[in-house]
């Protein structure tokens, strides 16, 4: 699992790629990137599948914030990003949320 941020200087926003690598992409056939700049809408974000097996999606978030997330593969399975600016507990006190920081 990847996070690659790009930062635009015409606007106040950063280009985010997420990405799910081979190795977990492989066992799923659907992933969606979940979190608070979607409202944990669990539909509202697929990602892509690529011919490797691998999934991904850019995002345009804003600048200056932190935003809670994961990843959840095949409508059931919930993962975290290990290359995540921190992790924090889920208000359901069992795992904890990716954090991205911009």
């Amino acid at each position: 699992m990847s996070i690659k941020k790009q930062y635009l200087k015409t606007k106040p926003v950063c280009k985010v790629t997420f990405r799910i690598s081979e190795k977990i992409g492989n066992s799923a056939g659907t992933a969606h990137v979940v979190g608070e700049f979607n409202n944990w809408d669990i539909f509202s974000t697929p990602m892509k599948k690529l011919k490797s097996g691998a999934f991904t999606t850019t995002l345009n978030l804003e600048k200056g914030r932190e935003y809670q997330f994961r990843y959840l593969l095949d409508d059931n399975n919930w993962e975290n990003d290990a290359n995540a600016d921190k992790f924090v507990p889920t208000p359901f006190g069992d795992s904890k949320n990716s954090v991205i920081a911009l």
